[in-house]
């Protein structure tokens, strides 16, 4: 049932509406990477020397062009970490205007939703950045620890963390947040799974990029079908 809201949510990527804020999430989320990347460079140009002396060779002058080319690497290895945060942070920006389209295609009818004020999204979007970094951090200790678990860890811990956070936003809409905590604690395998399933594209650079849209558009459905409501309309 989990693999049906994805279909349905992928099914969608041809509706205008939706292809806009897709767009737009795509968008933003490479504007942040690509803000990262820049920081990094700047590091980069800031410590590295321009020449290094070796033993036997002379100058070397190509050093920081070498660790230049050496951090976009890094960088492409990093966005599968660093899209986990960016993911999160646009799921509460993103998630009002994905909701409406899938609602408007497959709940037709629905009285119009509650929207989260935007205090309230950022509050919950910084909270929930800082609890990711933590939990993260633990993982990975543990993941040195026991190199074995590292890929049960990373998609266990993050399957938890992104369903979490997802259905909270996606339910806040219609069920307020105490409604929406009380459907997280009655469905917690469900909503754990559905998260797993949205980390393991997460680790896919430029794939990731779908993530935060694709997301949002999963856990609506998911919220709607966990209250009992049915698609009634398909265009």
């Amino acid at each position: 049932m989990i693999l049906t809201d994805v279909l349905r949510a992928l099914a969608q990527f041809t509706d205008r509406r939706f292809r806009g804020v897709l767009w737009l999430g795509v968008g933003l989320s490479v504007l942040l990477l690509v803000a990262l990347y820049a920081g990094l460079l700047a590091l980069v140009g800031l410590f590295a020397p321009d020449t290094v002396s070796l033993p036997l060779i002379g100058e070397v002058a190509w050093i920081d062009d070498a660790l230049g080319w050496g951090s976009l690497l890094l960088m492409l290895g990093l966005s599968v970490f660093l899209m986990l945060p960016v993911a999160s942070m646009m799921s509460g920006f993103f998630l009002e205007s994905v909701a409406e389209a899938v609602e408007a295609r497959h709940y037709p009818g629905l009285p119009p939703a509650r929207p989260v004020p935007l205090a309230d999204q950022i509050r919950d979007t910084v909270a929930f950045l800082a609890v990711l970094v933590l939990v993260n951090v633990a993982a990975f200790a543990a993941s040195l620890a026991f190199p074995p678990a590292a890929p049960f860890l990373f998609y266990g811990v993050n399957g938890w963390l992104l369903g979490r956070e997802y259905f909270q936003v996606a339910a806040m809409r219609r069920e307020g947040r105490a409604g929406a905590r009380a459907m997280r604690k009655r469905h917690p395998l469900r909503i754990w799974g559905a998260g797993c399933l949205m980390a393991v594209p997460l680790t896919v650079p430029v794939v990731n990029l779908l993530v935060p849209v694709l997301g949002a558009a999963t856990f609506t459905h998911l919220y709607h079908r966990l209250s009992g409501r049915k698609v009634t309309r398909r265009r």
